[in-house]
Order: C-alpha cells, then sequence, then structure tokens
C-alpha cells in the first residue's frame, strides 16, 4: 500500500471520528491507568461497570492501597483475571505514592516498571493522557493493520513499528483510536462487515475476497 492510499485511508477514518478516544470511561490520568490495566484480556465495557463503583469510593492511588487486594476484589471480581489484576493494582499505587508522589509518570520505562504494565498499556497511557506519538497495538489493531494492508506485519511489536513508520504525521496521534474502534465495529474478526467500511475501496482484504 502506498502513502496516498494511506492518507485516503485514515482522512476518510478521521471525517468519520474527527477528535478520537478511548471508550473507556475516566476522570484522570491515574484512573485511565487503572482502567487500561483491568482492560487486558476484558472488554471496555465490562472494565467501565467495574470502575464506575470503584471510582466512587477511591480514584487516587493511596484510596486504593488503603482498600488493599481483599478489599478491590469485590470491585473487579466481573473482570477477567481478577486476582491477579488486583494484586498489581495495590502493587502499583504503592509505587505511584511512594516514588512518584502519587502521580502517573509520563515516560515509558516509569510506567513499564508497574506492575501489570506492558508495553501496550503503557502506549496507551502516553498516547491518551500525555499525548505522545505512540502506538498500542491490540488484537484489533494487528487485524486491521494485516487485512487491511495498511501496516502488515508478524507480530504486535512488527506492526507498532510499521504503523509508527507508515501512518502519516498528521494522523499520528489518533491513528490508535481510529483502527481500534474500526476494527470493534467495523472490521470485525469473523464476518467483517465490508459493506458498512468507509474505506472498502482501498482494503487490500476486500480486493483478495472479490477475485
Amino acid at each position: 500500500m502506498n502513502r496516498k492510499k494511506r492518507i485516503t485511508i485514515f482522512s476518510r477514518l478521521r471525517d468519520e471520528n474527527p477528535a478520537p478516544t478511548t471508550e473507556l470511561k475516566y476522570h484522570s490520568t491515574f484512573e485511565l491507568l487503572i482502567s487500561v490495566i483491568l482492560s487486558a484480556q476484558a472488554t471496555d465495557i465490562s472494565v467501565n461497570k467495574a470502575t464506575e463503583k470503584l471510582y466512587k469510593i477511591a480514584r487516587t492511588p493511596a484510596a486504593i492501597y488503603d482498600l488493599g487486594v481483599t478489599g478491590l476484589k469485590p470491585y473487579i471480581r466481573t473482570i477477567g483475571l481478577f486476582n491477579t489484576k488486583a494484586e498489581n493494582i495495590i502493587k502499583t499505587c504503592a509505587i505511584l505514592v511512594e516514588l512518584h508522589h502519587g502521580i502517573v509518570p509520563n515516560t515509558r520505562e516509569a510506567l513499564e516498571a508497574l506492575p501489570g504494565v506492558g508495553r501496550k498499556t503503557a502506549n496507551v497511557v502516553l498516547n491518551t493522557a500525555f499525548g505522545q506519538l505512540t502506538m498500542a497495538v491490540d488484537t484489533h489493531i494487528f487485524r486491521v493493520s494485516n487485512r487491511t494492508g495498511i501496516a502488515p506485519g508478524k507480530n504486535v511489536l512488527e506492526v507498532e513499528e510499521r504503523l509508527l513508520k507508515l501512518v502519516p504525521a498528521e494522523f499520528l496521534l489518533g491513528a490508535h483510536h481510529w483502527l481500534i474502534l474500526h476494527g470493534r465495529y467495523f472490521c470485525v474478526a469473523r464476518t467483517p462487515r465490508c459493506s458498512a467500511c468507509v474505506i472498502e475501496d482501498l482494503c487490500e482484504f476486500t480486493k483478495k475476497t472479490s477475485r
């Protein structure tokens, strides 16, 4: 796929959604961090249902740390891997209080040093909260990038690197959100909604299936 096609693709995605953002509900960078940790192998809907109750009673590192693992678990019990996530969140809150004065750091190194925070989670926080040009590649973005031909790669890191290199600069900040939402609602895994897709005529997958 050439640069001209990529510009057209992201122009159309931007026209459809001029101000893309995460579907996780949060009111602070800390809440975003906790929600993203919880979202691993879980839906945004399930996370939002859990955090709606959690953030009403604890919305700072110190407040959630005071809950302890036992106190936190009832709020996130409906989310996959909640036992491990509860332990990681409490450890993360302790580090934020002790080393960062309760403030979420804005560097990859510091974020990835937090329990439960890997490269993808760090990328989401750096992009969404701090406006950095990062690319958090999840299953949706991996699928869309390969299926459409925007930035094919054999693994998530390769797709991430290719997206950062190939997506035109003016679209880089919003590209993560456009791609994830496109994969979530249109370019779905089993039966992609090609007839409702705004980039169908530019998609490599459509060309292959129409032969």
